[in-house]
């Protein structure tokens, strides 16, 4: 099960789906929704869609439940439910709503879709959380997105601990910024053009400079995530849980 089904979430939908997963795609946008599940159908797989919004307790409980009772259980959920919000802007400019709200979301967000696929999730299942190396990362500009980014790696050890006992992991897939991601009408697409624009810049040029900041020299792929997310679902991962998944391509070295 998915939650938002745009750059990142429909990369894992594609691959999940192409090793044999049905898929379940869940969020507030029904046209990416169905052009992921679109490209899953033409290579032969298994996709659901269902627009809803993943702040909503109520929405999720219900479609959880729909899911659950149409399989048996959930094996894997992603959440990968991304919003627009304000970076590029010192703290002295920076006022409390716009500081709080990446916070807020992001972590009410995870907190609900956890907590609701965890009442329905078989043994041996998996929890997906995304960050960015944004959460240990010194400013400026981006106080917001560094306490959400941090929030959500202290949610995914939590989670793991309380979780464990019926045998479920819990992983988070921290990602540097990826290109496909960030010039393909994402919310981090418009994050980007937002900081670059207040830096004189262009996207182009600051994911140049994000790439040249990474010990390999380059930023992470979709396929990249992708593959890891796949892995890290399967047996051969099952000692795995609580992990913060570094996938920033030496950005940071944990």
């Amino acid at each position: 099960m998915i939650y938002g089904g745009g750059t990142i979430g429909g990369a894992v939908a594609r691959a999940f789906a192409r090793d044999g997963a049905r898929v379940f795609l869940a969020g507030r946008n029904p046209a990416k929704l169905s052009t992921a599940a679109n490209d899953i159908r033409a290579d032969g797989g298994q996709a659901d869609i269902t627009e809803l919004d993943a702040l909503d307790e109520i929405a999720v409980t219900r479609h959880a439940e729909s899911v659950a009772a149409q399989t048996g259980g959930i094996d894997i959920t992603l959440n990968a439910v991304g919003i627009a919000h304000v970076q590029g802007v010192p703290l002295a400019e920076l006022s409390l709503e716009d500081y709080f709200l990446p916070v807020s979301v992001y972590t009410r967000t995870n907190f609900i879709t956890a907590k609701v696929a965890s009442r329905h999730m078989r043994r041996d299942g998996v929890l997906f959380l995304l960050a960015t190396p944004a959460g240990s990362m010194p400013g400026p500009g981006f106080m917001g997105h560094n306490s959400a980014c941090a929030a959500i790696e202290g949610m995914t050890r939590h989670l793991a601990g309380e979780l464990a006992s019926s045998g479920i992991r819990v992983i988070c897939l921290k990602s540097h910024a990826i290109p496909e991601a960030a010039k393909a009408g994402s919310h981090s697409a418009g994050v980007f053009a937002e900081v670059a624009t207040r830096m004189g810049s262009d996207v182009d040029t600051m994911l140049g400079g994000a790439a040249q900041s990474t010990l390999l020299q380059r930023l992470p792929t979709l396929e990249q995530i992708a593959e890891t997310a796949t892995f890290l679902a399967s047996d051969r991962a099952g000692a795995i849980t609580g992990a913060i998944v570094n996938l920033t391509c030496g950005a940071q070295v944990d």
